[in-house]
């Protein structure tokens, strides 16, 4: 499972000229699953995401988490965190997983971030969707469970 974390001051979320989520001061997240995720993937990330000390304190070090500022997240599903464009110009999305379980993943996965109190809104799954963002920091941090186990 991969998750690429942005931390915003404020983000959107639209199809077709239509905003479906919008958050102020928090997070956007980019999530992906490959074909093995599974629940235990899913906890591990929510965990770090929950508890990442990634916003300034009075002191202006990142100590605080999400949860202590109040913050809210912006989930949006991205298989093409899966590519492979090792071989052509074409990138291959096989790694990705069967978009059916993805959706179940997705779907446990921002319910496991609503679990641990914060305000998750959501991009739709599999749609064509229109990202707007303003970096903060910026602080950019890539998840990947691959590595972390």
């Amino acid at each position: 499972m991969r998750v690429i974390l942005q931390r915003v001051i404020r983000a959107s979320v639209s199809i077709d000229q239509k905003e479906v989520g919008k958050i102020s001061n928090g997070l956007v997240l980019l999530v992906g699953f490959k074909e093995e995720d599974n629940q235990k993937e899913i906890e591990y990330l929510v965990h770090k995401i929950a508890n990442a000390r990634i916003f300034a304190d009075k002191a202006d070090k990142m100590n605080l988490n999400i949860k202590q500022t109040n913050g809210a997240i912006l989930s949006i599903s991205q298989f093409t965190l899966y590519a492979a464009t090792r071989k052509g110009n074409r990138p291959s999305f096989t790694a990705a997983q069967d978009p059916a379980k993805a959706s179940e993943n997705y779907t446990l996965f921002n319910k496991a971030l609503r679990a641990e109190g914060l305000m998750v809104a959501e991009g739709v799954f599999g749609a064509d969707m229109q990202v707007e963002l303003v970096n903060d920091g910026p602080v950019t941090i890539i998840y990947d469970t691959e590595n972390n186990y």
